[in-house]
């Protein structure tokens, strides 16, 4: 398994998520909404809202899982943040990064992940839109550029409740 990098960026992009005061707050029907609707899109049994933390990745919303956050050294999203764009794991059992990933090998026992990062206004991945499936699938581009589009609004919704968005 390969533990995600830390960004060279990590203090300021760990002030700025503080800064918006999310984490560890009650879930939100305008998060809900938009996993709800990638998880239907998608055909997925899960859909997350992740924010990675200092050590943990937190859901802010977390539609098929029983769990609000996990380690950030075993997550997914630990590494999708250091993306431009998507990261998209079709089997991650055939993933030298993932393949003995304890979410791999046991519950939820992963194999399809795409994540797509959600940014700060100055560009620090804060977390990602992320949709797991338990079987291995393909992604293509027309599905990627919806996975951005559904992110952007997550990102929105973040940054207009902080008055950061007009």
């Amino acid at each position: 398994m390969e533990v995600p990098k830390i960004p060279d960026d990590e203090q300021v992009r760990l002030n700025q998520l503080r800064a918006l005061a999310i984490l560890d707050t009650s879930p939100e029907e305008r998060f809900d909404r938009v996993t709800r609707m990638a998880k239907r899109l998608f055909g997925v049994p899960i859909a997350l809202v992740s924010l990675v933390d200092e050590n943990r990745q937190w859901f802010k919303s977390c539609m098929g899982l029983d769990v609000l956050e996990t380690e950030r050294t075993i997550s997914f999203c630990g590494h999708a943040i250091l993306n431009n764009g998507a990261l998209v794991i079709n089997d991650a059992t055939q993933d030298k990064r993932f393949s003995d990933n304890p979410l791999v090998i046991n519950e939820p026992h992963i194999r399809f992940y795409a994540g797509y990062p959600l940014r700060t206004l100055s560009g620090q991945g804060l977390g990602t839109l992320c949709i797991i499936d338990l079987i291995p699938r393909e992604f293509s581009d027309e599905d990627i550029a919806m996975l951005a589009n559904l992110a952007n609004m997550v990102e929105r919704e973040i940054m207009a409740v902080q008055g950061f968005v007009s």
